[in-house]
């Protein structure tokens, strides 16, 4: 078993968040990474983090005591966040204000690791699911050389809700998939919100999610992307059309997936692809890593978010109802945590990525 004798100095940017507060239940007690500041909106700079808070935990499992007392920074005031030697960023700012912030920091040396959506397309930001395109963080050496830093960059996890449905197709790539059809059912966890405060989503369902099916259907393509001369160059296919819907659960978007094939397999080949499917983060025992990626359940009712979000701790994807399509070749369901594995636990994932593979030196 590996020793780390020092554990790596964070600081957490958005610490108040529903995202922000998940990095920390994650990080309490981690064996790579531990918190030193806490950082959010200037309204909360300056009280303690419990002040800050205002009893507005949004976690089923309670704050950990040992955050309670920090004082809140302001985001801004990047001075204040240089003893971290990297941090997690899960602001709610507008987009083109978070892609300045999180350059700040890159530039004053400070790498981050991000949950916000701002970066994903910059050329040289790698926009990583560990599992899948790994090789996907070279191009950090690029854009340091755009930013002019010796250890300062941005790496970024994708959206929560393709995480449902990729790592089951990423496997079948080799099948030459032709076209997708998938329909999310996501979480009100997605938007930051719990029924306390949405009440209006109870027995209810909202058939849009602004900006999230160009996501849905944009983003497969550049985790399936290839490195070309220090950019992520998306794939040019599958055809992706998708459809998303917020539905009245707490954690866990589902996906409804039809997918057709150059070269058809068997149902059998497509189970045994998916029980085999692991990368480098099982490879390395990451500590965030699920043992198994892909979980099948052979039941008709399955996956459930209420039963199957937490599969290894929420870091694992879960499928169930495989079988043949009257148009497609097939299709299924799948199911993925999208507070733990679809953002903040993605993110810690990627950040043992990038300390395993020395990327934080």
């Amino acid at each position: 078993m590996e020793i780390i004798m020092e554990k790596m100095k964070v600081g957490v940017v958005g610490a108040t968040g529903m995202v922000g507060q998940r990095f920390l239940s994650l990080l309490a007690d981690h064996p790579y990474f531990e918190v030193i500041k806490l950082a959010a909106s200037k309204n909360s700079a300056g009280k303690t983090y419990a002040e800050a808070l205002g009893g507005r935990w949004k976690l089923a499992t309670p704050m950990p005591e040992k955050y309670a007392d920090m004082v809140v920074i302001d985001a801004e005031n990047i001075d204040e966040m240089k003893d971290c030697q990297f941090v997690f960023c899960a602001v709610n700012m507008k987009k083109d204000e978070i892609k300045a912030l999180e350059e700040k920091y890159a530039k004053a040396e400070i790498p981050v690791v991000s949950n916000n959506s701002a970066h994903r397309w910059t050329p040289d930001v790698p926009m990583v699911i560990p599992e899948i395109n790994p090789e996907h963080l070279e191009v950090i050496k690029a854009q340091r050389e755009r930013l002019g830093t010796k250890r300062g960059f941005i790496a970024v996890k994708p959206n929560c809700s393709i995480q449902a449905y990729v790592p089951e197709l990423t496997p079948l790539r080799k099948y030459g998939i032709k076209e997708v059809v998938a329909t999310t059912y996501q979480a009100i966890s997605g938007a930051g919100k719990t029924f306390n405060e949405w009440p209006e989503m109870i027995d209810n369902v909202i058939p849009y999610i602004g900006g999230e099916e160009e996501k849905s259907e944009q983003e497969p393509l550049r985790v399936w992307g290839k490195v070309e001369n220090g950019e992520i160059v998306k794939a040019d296919g599958p055809v992706i059309t998708t459809q998303c819907i917020r539905v009245p659960v707490t954690d866990g978007h589902t996906a409804a997936v039809f997918v057709k094939f150059e070269n058809k397999p068997t149902k059998e080949q497509i189970l045994e692809d998916w029980k085999n499917f692991k990368g480098l983060p099982q490879e390395l025992g990451l500590p965030s890593a699920p043992a198994q990626f892909v979980t099948y359940f052979e039941e008709d009712n399955r996956p459930q978010a209420k039963l199957d979000r937490d599969i290894y701790g929420g870091m694992g994807v879960t499928a169930g109802r495989l079988r043949e399509d009257v148009i497609y070749d097939y299709k299924f369901v799948g199911l993925s945590h999208n507070t733990l594995r679809g953002a903040a636990g993605g993110a810690v994932l990627i950040a043992e990525l990038l300390y395993r593979l020395g990327y934080f030196d």
